[in-house]
Formats: structure tokens, sequence, C-alpha cells
């Protein structure tokens, strides 16, 4: 240490502290033990309602997947049920068409008592004449 530094320190020892007024003391603070208030809160609920949730989604989808598996025995049913109506319309439409062929229709006109026309004719509806050569059915015969 230099003989400066001493100086300082020993003038600094010197010269006596500020006279600062003291705040009052007043006696320590008394220092308690407070105990954490006790959970009266369980956590029973909460897993209750967590548990219902989960049940209830489990159950809304088993609901619908139900519901999306009966839509579908009925969509193939409506759909076998279609082609057999379908198929039907084609049968009836060919026996249609069988039954329109000219040799089907005289048939069933002779098994009816009908007779074929000899001749044709038609009437001139302006002065009321009859042109052409009509005879009597079956007459010609």
């Amino acid at each position: 240490m230099s003989a400066q530094s001493a100086v300082r320190t020993s003038a600094a020892r010197a010269y006596p502290a500020p006279a600062r007024p003291r705040p009052e003391q007043s006696p320590a603070p008394r220092l308690l033990l407070v105990r954490a208030p006790q959970t009266t809160r369980t956590r029973v609920p909460f897993v209750l309602a967590c548990m219902a949730i989960l049940a209830g989604a489990l159950l809304s989808a088993l609901l619908l997947n139900t519901q999306m598996a009966q839509g579908s025995y009925e969509q193939h049913r409506l759909a076998n049920e279609l082609g057999k109506l379908d198929q039907d319309q084609k049968d009836l439409g060919a026996e249609l068409d069988r039954r329109a062929a000219p040799a089907q229709l005289a048939q069933a006109a002779q098994g009816l008592g009908m007779v074929p026309a000899d001749g044709t004719g038609w009437v001139t509806l302006s002065d009321g004449t009859v042109q052409g050569a009509p005879a009597p059915a079956g007459a010609g015969g």
C-alpha cells in the first residue's frame, strides 16, 4: 500500500458519518405459520363429465354407424327391386311388340269374329257421295 492510500483511508475514518435522523424502531413483526387451505374440491365430477362425454361420443358414433349400415341394406334392397321392375318392363314391352305384329293382330281379330274387308271406300263430305268400291265384309269371301 502506498502512503497516499493510507492517508486517504485514515482521513476517511477521521470524518464522522453525517447525522441523519433515524426512524423510530418498531418491534420486529411477528411471523406466523400459515397453513395451506385444504382443498375440498375433488376431481371426481370432472372425470365423470369426461367419461360421460366420451360415452356419448361413442354411443352417437355407434348409432350413426348402425343407421348407415341400415341405409346401405335398404339401398341394396331397393336396387334389387328396381332391377326386377326394369326386367318386368322389358318383358312387357317385348310381349306388346309380339302382340302388335300384323299376323298376331289378324289372328286375334278372327278370334273375335271379325272378317277382312273386301274393298275400301270413302265418303266425300261436301256432296255426300261414296267413292271407291266398298263391299260388305264377308260378302266376297
